[in-house]
């Protein structure tokens, strides 16, 4: 029976949502319908929300209770539990329990607390997402956690990890999956920052556009960026590459990033002419602290169009090839 659920619900997750306004950009490859039901069940705090207005622009009043259901309380302008996290929740509840409340079981963790929780002995890691805004433990009733990470775990998107139960980990970081056996919390892997993220804030965007980077799954500052990243075009390697000059002061040619803060705030600006397709952001680091730590690493995926519409018609087309009889 199970068995039967998990291949549905995966058929079911190749089709995209399109119940949002049609002025909505599509910015993210996984998208559920907007609507999300989530309740803390240690503070109590909850939230029945939609995560896009009406007009298809982002719900600045929604995140804000999303925030307090997570508990975080940063009070900077424009800072909430990562978006890109909250699609993937909405994407993957809608198809697994549509409708249904989103139990939070541990949401945001400030550094100090991640590092009490670890110091008492509790299965935490040192980089831990949760610090970041970026994950969530939860459970959806009646569906079983291990079946839950089985879906997520095939989506190949984000990391997800299960330790018995009805609880599983989700985090909008680096793809990976993990059980209890295979977390390896408790080893030093994650020391002299070689277990980095970087991540982009959507997945799609428009030439020109100006661009938010995220550097996280970091144990240790300072260190710098060099000021001019690359787009490396998909398919095309070194040949493909065109530069992207990284937001910074005058001269700087290497942007220090000088805490965790820091790390959450790396903007650019895409190049107007640039050529439609997917590409993916290199960022090479200088004054490294460690030997240990990476010299380079690449973003997750983007995809650059030149407007919203060419998008919506592509994915409202193939929703229509899928439904066709075969």
């Amino acid at each position: 029976m199970e068995r039967s659920l998990l291949i549905a619900i995966s058929l079911l997750m190749l089709l995209p949502c399109l119940s949002r306004a049609s002025s909505d950009p599509v910015r993210f490859f996984r998208m559920g319908d907007g609507k999300i039901s989530i309740r803390n069940e240690h503070s109590g705090r909850e939230a029945t929300v939609n995560l896009f207005a009406a007009d298809g622009k982002l719900n600045e009043n929604a995140l804000d209770a999303i925030d307090r259901v997570f508990g975080f309380t940063d009070g900077r302008k424009g800072e909430h539990i990562s978006l890109r996290l909250l699609v993937l929740l909405d994407h993957f509840t809608d198809r697994v329990a549509p409708g249904k409340t989103i139990h939070l079981v541990s949401g945001y963790r400030s550094p100090a607390y991640n590092q009490k929780l670890k110091k008492s002995g509790g299965n935490v890691a040192r980089t831990s997402t949760h610090m970041d805004g970026m994950a969530l433990d939860f459970y959806l009733d009646g569906i079983n956690g291990k079946l839950l990470w089985e879906i997520i775990r095939r989506g190949n998107c984000c990391g997800v990890g299960h330790y018995g139960g009805k609880n599983i980990h989700l985090d909008s970081g680096k793809p990976r999956f993990w059980e209890a056996a295979t977390s390896k919390t408790g080893t030093r892997e994650s020391e002299f920052n070689r277990k980095l993220y970087f991540s982009t804030e959507y997945d799609r965007y428009r030439q020109g556009e100006k661009v938010r980077f995220f550097l996280t799954s970091l144990s240790d500052f300072p260190f710098g960026v060099r000021k001019t990243a690359s787009l490396l075009r998909d398919g095309d390697g070194e040949n493909g590459m065109t530069a992207l000059m990284i937001e910074g002061r005058d001269g700087e040619e290497c942007v220090m990033i000088n805490d965790r803060n820091a790390s959450r705030s790396i903007r650019g600006t895409l190049p107007a002419g640039l050529e439609p397709g997917r590409y993916r952001i290199r960022f090479d680091f200088c004054k490294r602290p460690f030997e240990q730590m990476p010299t380079t690493t690449s973003s997750n995926e983007i995809e650059i169009v030149k407007d919203w519409k060419t998008v919506q018609e592509f994915q409202g087309s193939r929703v229509q090839e899928e439904k066709r009889p075969r």
